[in-house]
């Protein structure tokens, strides 16, 4: 007897090769071939009379052949003329046909006809219809319910996968299937069973227009189910790593007090709330893996430190991960100027160390002298070796995969406890479905006196208009960060290359020091780079994005950006926020190309008129999906079987609530929801 988990190989007449493409599609048993649901639908459940048709309507005919005409033009076409009862014509137009096919069609012979109506010079036209000959006792066309039509690969026909479906629908049919959803939800929605059944053969008088928004109730049905199965693997999650045991640490304020005092600034209320948040998880046994967001320069960082201070007063070491050597070396600087005068010793690796370098670091690193260590990837190579690793700091989190993380965090003896922080804000929707294993703390206000960044749109034709501005900036000691979208010129992208507006510039600002950085260069030319323009010996900077991420030069007031239109809301208000870190007024001008795409047009209006991080995410989260937000960590989330974050966010709620009834279900119905929905090879990031 046939079964759901049985492989799709097993299917009669269905090989290999075709297995191997259906893999591809996700498509592993029987089960995995129920929610390979239909993206549309035909309807041959009624003859139409040609009298009642419309152009671009596809119906189901039944007419008589009148007669049949070989075209010989210069791709041979053969035509096929019908007519009715009611002497209405309509002419089957093949550019493809066999000799078989030609003979076939007999004068007088009654033939069903399902295609789309199109209108010709000699009146309504159907192109390669799908057909049959009733009296030549072939099957009808005309089916009982709305015919699905399923997203394909190659190689794998329309009929085939409508029979492989049917395949899996009879053994459902016969199958006692956990459906522990509707044990909780009471019967106020539809059965798994009845919900497949209807998305895959839906009645006649379905309503096909909710189908399409994705709002029938058979669909809402199995994508609450589906978001709250994602939810509830992450709460699982959540509740074994809480079951494990971290270094308790005991709160001291001496080092915060004194740190607090050297501070030239205020900490915000957000700040303040965001500490406290922190030092409560860390002084409980249970490890905190918390996730630190706030806006391009709302202080995340001196959240950190403080947090990593109690470390150090707790005799233990903190790691401090960031995704390049730019950034990494920036946070060696912030760190220590903090650090250095508590008397805390820190430690740094980078891949561009030298030997004697590196031994000196690790040596310090493995005997405990180094209270904090600063680094990139390097951090959590096999023969680095921790004293007394407990907290890790990881910076623009979704730049790392998780094993990535869970690498770094296995250097500790114990559990450590996990701040991971992002300048990238996270849409409420998404931290609820993608981040639900972890706490999150916002900040949610700038510190103050940070000036908001004027942001102008302006054409690429206007660009000699700004010679004149940076001649004026620069006159005033201020600099100007110049970005362009690729390294190299590029006919097909239409942007302008950094070599190419290198030399516009050097040519057009002879009495300024412009300079460029690009990905190519070496990690140490970028350095160098990097540290004079921080120093000032650098009065414009042409870079590609590189620079995104963490820089800070507080007296950059300038940022133009070259083809804005061809980056994501988020990359470009990580790009603004390069500027507008120093008392100056600063201002990002957005050079786009035109004419612009409506999306372009919307992209760049939204960063004209608002300087909101989080109001931008989700902006951005809906004008591009889930997928460039989050980036490498949570890849399940994006490639969800039914549900959407940005289209099925009105039902998180209601997920939300499912997904805590799930928590109490027995561990075999939580594993049959968590295999029916999340694909094996998916589970790993569920491991971290």
């Amino acid at each position: 007897m046939s079964s759901l988990s049985d492989p799709v190989i097993s299917i009669s007449g269905l090989g290999k090769k075709t297995s191997d493409r259906l893999n591809q599609l996700g498509i592993h048993n029987l089960e995995h071939l129920l929610f390979h649901l239909p993206n549309r639908y035909q309807d041959k459940t009624s003859i139409t009379p040609l009298s009642l048709a419309k152009v671009s309507d596809e119906i189901l005919i039944e007419m008589s052949i009148d007669r049949i005409e070989v075209v010989p033009s210069r791709q041979r076409q053969l035509l096929c003329y019908l007519s009715d009862n009611e002497n209405q014509r309509i002419l089957l137009r093949f550019f493809h046909f066999n000799q078989y096919q030609k003979q076939a069609f007999v004068r007088g012979e009654i033939i069903q006809c399902f295609g789309e109506i199109k209108i010709g010079r000699q009146g309504l036209e159907m192109y390669h219809p799908e057909y049959r000959l009733i009296t030549q006792e072939q099957s009808p066309l005309l089916e009982s319910t709305l015919t699905p039509i399923y997203p394909l690969c190659s190689g794998v026909t329309q009929a085939k996968m409508k029979q492989w479906v049917n395949k899996a629908l009879e053994v459902l049919n016969t199958t006692v299937i956990d459906d522990y959803f509707e044990k909780i939800a009471n019967n106020t929605l539809p059965s798994l069973k009845d919900s497949l059944f209807l998305l895959h053969h839906p009645k006649k008088g379905e309503d096909l227009s909710k189908i399409e928004a994705f709002k029938h109730i058979s669909q809402q049905r199995l994508i609450i189910e589906e978001l709250a199965t994602h939810r509830l693997s992450l709460l699982r999650i959540k509740m074994a790593r809480k079951a494990k045991k971290s270094n308790l640490f005991s709160i001291n304020n001496s080092l915060t007090n004194q740190l607090l005092k050297s501070l030239e600034f205020e900490l915000t209320k957000a700040q303040s709330r965001c500490i406290q948040e922190i030092n409560e998880d860390i002084s409980s046994p249970q490890p905190m893996l918390r996730l630190l967001q706030g806006d391009v320069g709302s202080g995340k960082t001196i959240v950190a430190v403080f947090a990593l201070i109690q470390a150090v007063a707790n005799n233990f070491q903190t790691a401090v991960m960031a995704p390049t050597e730019i950034l990494a070396r920036q946070h060696l600087q912030n760190f220590s100027n903090y650090l250095n005068p508590l008397g805390i010793k820190v430690a740094f690796l980078f891949g561009s160390q030298n030997t004697q370098e590196r031994n000196e670091q690790l040596s310090l690193i493995k005997s405990g002298k180094a209270q904090v260590v600063i680094g990139t990837h390097a951090l959590f190579q096999e023969n680095v070796s921790f004293d007394n690793l407990a907290l890790v700091v990881i910076d623009e989190q979704h730049k790392f995969g998780v094993h990535q993380r869970l690498s770094l965090a296995q250097k500790a003896n114990i559990t450590p406890h996990q701040l991971v922080m992002t300048a990238t804000p996270i849409p409420r929707s998404l931290t609820m479905s993608a981040y639900a294993d972890l706490d999150t703390s916002i900040i949610d206000e700038l510190p103050p006196g940070r000036q908001k960044i004027e942001t102008v749109a302006l054409s690429n034709l206007r660009r000699d208009e700004l010679i004149t501005k940076i001649k004026h900036i620069s006159k005033e000691g201020r600099q100007i960060y110049w970005v362009c979208t690729l390294i190299e010129e590029s006919e097909v992208l239409r942007a302008e290359s950094a070599e190419k507006t290198f030399t516009y510039l050097s040519d057009n600002l002879e009495d300024e020091k412009v300079v460029m950085i690009h990905g190519k260069l070496t990690k140490s030319e970028k350095e160098i780079i990097m540290q004079d323009f921080s120093n000032g010996k650098i009065d414009l900077l042409v870079a590609t994005t590189v620079i995104e991420v963490g820089v800070n030069v507080p007296n950059a007031s300038l940022m133009v950006v070259e083809n804005a239109e061809r980056l994501g809301l988020a990359q470009l208000h990580q790009l603004r926020g390069r500027v507008g870190r120093g008392a100056e007024k600063s201002v990002c001008i957005l050079m786009y190309q035109s004419p612009l795409s409506e999306t372009a047009k919307q992209r760049l209006d939204i960063l004209r008129h608002s300087n909101d991080g989080f109001m931008i995410a989700q902006k951005d989260l809906e004008l591009r999906g889930p997928g460039e937000i989050l980036g490498t960590q949570q890849t399940g989330i994006t490639s969800m079987k039914i549900a959407n974050i940005v289209r099925d966010a009105y039902l998180l709620k209601q997920a939300g609530y499912y997904s805590s009834k799930m928590l109490s279900a027995n561990l075999e119905s939580q594993k049959a929801l968590i295999s029916r929905w999340i694909d094996e090879e998916k589970t790993h990031y569920f491991d971290a």
